[in-house]
């Protein structure tokens, strides 16, 4: 779920979204002597990326399009390329703690702006009980309890996260590092273990759900790969960004794809056909190469991660709720702050309940994750097309930034054709923020014969 700040895991993992309609000046905001080099800044962008993805991906991708679900993962990552690319562009020449958010303001105007502030509140919010009950069906399952207990796990791993926000604790970037770290490395033990049971009939036939179940299979793995934008958010924390930035973009993308490469190989080469029967596809290879000791290890990292991961998820979107309505796009009493520490605890309070409401729907359909994870990544991929839009506008032409842009615009555009239906959630959001717009350049009058005053939308 990659919606940013720094440092968050992403799509899949955990980013703090930006207000979408907040236009700060960037050389205001943006810090005069940054102290992140390539290391730290390598390690940031991982961390971004790399999420609770590599926890169910792999097997819903080789459900969806079987043995070449491994070319979805190259697709993607090759599909990362100009739109990191982009973004670090953006980064190094634009810094502003807005990010994203800001960039579409800027090139495309307030109702974008709008309309990517709905996208990620109420369109990449689904991804919580989608974390959720990840978390939960690895604890189940290491316990031995029936799937029944899953909601009810489930809903008890938000409790912690929950509260938490709401006193709020904050979760320190050197602990979403450690988090990653931990998830990563967990990935490389349960590939080195259960990579020499792989069996080369399991990866015939390599089509065995055609083009379409490839296609299918790309539109799942943009949760894997999202979380880029993270740069644009913290530029002015590196040090030499025009340097820094570019390269540990770069590290970041080998690291990510070989990690998400070799799951995915060694999960349908050990597993076959049965590797897109649940949703635990780590924890069945860590069974099969370290039986003993393996799918405990999973679960407790499973937990812990997925805890880690909805504390910030929920404090991201609770602040970008505080942000919209404070602006004006969301009602106004949620913009209030409570207590000492600050906490959004309104806009937290309504978080929740779009939470739990895409929760009870999750469980009424049988806690099949794929459509939920559609409507995840296709709000995304609607956020990267404006990105990438004013990214056109806003870099020098014909710059290396520029042509990424132009070719991660064609890119982002065809992800939106693979997203098919579930394109409805942010089509329906982006009307949303358009009623918004024509409401608010309608005629005031606060009395008769008064003059109309122009909103802000009118000269934004």
């Amino acid at each position: 779920m990659q919606t940013s700040t720094a440092p968050g895991p992403a799509p899949g993992t955990a980013t703090t979204p930006p207000s979408a309609t907040s236009a700060p000046d960037a050389a205001a905001h943006a810090p005069a002597h940054g102290s992140l080099g390539v290391v730290r800044g390598s390690a940031l962008y991982v961390a971004s990326v790399l999420g609770t993805g590599v926890l169910a991906l792999p097997g819903l991708a080789a459900r969806v399009a079987g043995p070449a679900s491994v070319l979805t993962v190259l697709a993607v990552l090759l599909a990362s390329v100009p739109l990191a690319g982009t973004f670090a562009a953006l980064a190094a020449r634009h810094p502003d703690p807005g990010g994203v958010a800001t960039a579409v303001r800027v090139a495309l105007g307030p109702t974008a702006a709008r309309a990517t502030g709905y996208w990620f509140y109420l369109g990449v919010c689904v991804g919580v009980p989608v974390v959720a009950v990840l978390g939960a069906e690895y604890v189940v399952a290491v316990v031995g309890a029936g799937r029944g207990a899953v909601p009810v796990v489930a809903a008890a791993l938000v409790v912690v996260p929950a509260l938490a926000v709401a006193l709020g604790v904050r979760v320190a970037g050197w602990v979403q590092l450690a988090l990653t770290a931990l998830l990563l490395g967990a990935v490389v033990v349960v590939v080195a273990v259960a990579a020499p049971a792989t069996g080369a009939e399991h990866f015939t036939p390599f089509l065995a759900q055609g083009w379409s179940g490839v296609g299918a299979a790309v539109s799942l793995f943009v949760w894997a790969f999202a979380g880029w934008e993270v740069g644009t958010h913290v530029s002015g924390d590196f040090r030499d960004p025009r340097r820094t930035i570019p390269l540990a973009t770069g590290i970041a993308l080998v690291v990510v794809g070989a990690a998400y490469l070799a799951l995915q190989v060694t999960t349908v080469g050990v597993l076959g056909p049965a590797a897109g029967t649940g949703n635990v596809a780590l924890l069945d290879l860590a069974r099969t190469g370290w039986p003993a000791v393996g799918p405990v290890l999973v679960g407790v990292v499973a937990a812990i991660v997925t805890s880690g991961v909805l504390t910030a998820y929920l404090a991201a979107f609770a602040n970008l709720g505080s942000a919209l309505a404070r602006d004006g796009d969301l009602p106004r009493p949620l913009a209030r702050l409570s207590g000492r520490a600050r906490a959004p605890r309104r806009a937290l309070v309504l978080t929740l309940a779009l939470s739990a409401a895409y929760f009870a729907v999750l469980v009424r359909t049988g806690l099949d994750l794929e459509p939920f994870v559609r409507v995840h990544t296709s709000c995304m991929v609607a956020v990267y097309a404006l990105g990438m839009l004013a990214a056109l506008r806003l870099l020098p032409r014909r710059s290396a930034g520029w042509w990424l842009a132009a070719v991660a615009v064609v890119l982002t555009g065809g992800l939106l054709v693979l997203a098919g239906v579930s394109l409805v959630a942010p089509a329906l959001l982006a009307a949303g923020a358009v009623a918004v717009t024509l409401v608010r350049r309608g005629p005031r009058r606060d009395a008769p014969g008064a003059r109309t005053v122009p909103s802000r939308d009118d000269v934004g």
